[in-house]
């Protein structure tokens, strides 16, 4: 047994690329292109919106000039259709000459001078999803080295156009390729949004040592409808990516589109404070020019950005879900705190749910608790009942501060404990308490 652990303990460490960056130790904040802009590479009739170097800088200077940066927002990421569509002499990616004439380097310069980082798209098939120049194989290294030599901060590996032999094989060769560069790059894998996200086909043990985020699910649309297959698929498989999560290694349920056209401002709540419980990469994916002051309220939230930055890194999960349309979610936070958020997917009225911390297996004691979104603060003692009023489609967030006397939080599934919580010590797990 003992050999067992040791052999393996070994492997591990042999295989160990992606990690080994120490980057994302919390999950990574920007923007990124893809949801709002698509491929738009019409610069003639769309100057302000297509895919070009302009637009990348303009959402720079947004996030510089306008309190983005200071909150963590600091990734300007290009995705699909920045290439051009053949590769130079040297057999070298290269950006359009029309639409970034000043090529990625000095884009990647122009960040770094404010203070933020670029990212860029590559895709391990033959083509991209947009139909530009894939990373295959034989190009994974020149590839890697391109990037860096451009000084990038960041790298997503999207997967069209390859099938389950060549992304086995091709993940993993890009994270030691961008490792073996010296150059520090975040490293986004899509692989098992390809391999339908979940066990056998999908190895979270191996993902968590060569990639820094992954892509576990299809693409998020601008409509609630998007949003909340999302979130249902993520909860509904809560045991199996919560435990995969962690610093430097997190599930990505895809970009924020509050501020766009499809979501109301409960809607837009909604997904910020999930996306929190979730412990969620927050890329925004919207106009930063002419977002709405609520919208920009909400994504600039600081106890929400905390929350989701929270140090200890556990993924979230949903503890209760109600007949009558509310649901519970609840995060251990570092300094013995906790995030809850009570959810309704009514569509009726405002609905005032009644409970209390015991029943959410919150210990003796009395808390004090802060709505993220009123600031409202208020003390309760465990026993106490209370009510929320949640608005059809929104939520009530909490920031709850433990008392001094703790317990664990294990979670129990066919009647064993399970979860982070479990077994802290022999598992060298955070303590997590409630």
């Amino acid at each position: 047994m003992h050999f067992a652990v040791l052999v393996f303990a070994s492997v591990a460490t042999m295989t160990t690329f992606g990690l080994d960056n120490g980057l994302m130790r919390t999950p990574p904040m920007g923007w990124l292109a893809w949801e709002r802009y698509r491929c738009d590479i019409d610069c003639k009739n769309d100057p302000k919106n297509c895919i070009s170097e302009n637009l990348f800088i303009d959402m720079a200077d947004r996030l510089f000039e306008d309190g983005w940066k200071e909150l963590g927002y600091v990734y300007v990421n290009i995705d699909d259709c920045w290439s051009s569509m053949e590769r130079d002499k040297d057999g070298r990616l290269q950006p359009d000459p029309n639409r970034f004439p000043g090529g990625i380097q000095r884009l990647a310069r122009y960040m770094h001078d404010r203070g933020l980082k670029l990212g860029i798209y590559g895709d391990m098939g033959t083509h991209t999803c947009g139909g530009y120049p894939g990373t295959t194989l034989d190009k994974i290294e020149i590839d890697a080295q391109t990037f860096a030599d451009w000084e990038v901060d960041m790298f997503k590996f999207d997967g069209c156009y390859s099938n389950a032999v060549e992304q086995e094989l091709g993940y993993p060769l890009m994270s030691k390729a961008l490792n073996a560069t010296g150059r520090p790059i975040g490293y986004s894998c899509s692989w098992p949004a390809y391999q339908g996200g979940l066990p056998p086909k999908v190895n979270y043990t191996q993902l968590g040592q060569i990639c820094n985020l992954w892509r576990n699910y299809g693409d998020i649309q601008d409509s609630w409808n998007s949003v909340l297959s999302i979130v249902d698929w993520f909860f509904e498989n809560q045991d199996v990516l919560a435990t995969a999560a962690g610093p430097g290694r997190w599930n990505d349920p895809d970009m924020l589109v509050i501020g766009d056209f499809g979501l109301s401002m409960e809607q837009s709540r909604s997904q910020m404070a999930l996306w929190a419980i979730m412990a969620a990469p927050l890329f925004m994916s919207n106009d930063l020019r002419t977002i709405s002051s609520g919208a920009q309220s909400i994504l600039q939230n600081k106890m929400i950005i905390s929350i989701n930055q929270d140090p200890l890194g556990i993924q979230g999960r949903r503890i209760l879900k109600e007949k009558v349309g509310i649901e519970v979610f609840w995060r251990p936070l570092s300094n013995n705190a906790s995030a809850l958020v009570f959810f309704s997917r009514r569509t009726d009225m405002p609905y005032r749910y009644r409970t209390s911390l015991s029943k959410l297996n919150y210990t003796t004691g009395s808390y004090k608790f802060t709505d993220v979104y009123t600031g409202k603060t208020d003390v309760l003692k465990d026993s106490t009942e209370f009510v929320v009023s949640v608005n059809p489609t929104g939520v009530v967030m909490w920031y709850v501060s433990a008392p001094g006397k703790l317990k664990y939080h294990p979670f129990l599934r066919g009647g064993k404990l399970h979860g982070p919580a479990y077994d802290a010590e022999e598992n060298n797990f955070p303590r997590v308490f409630l």
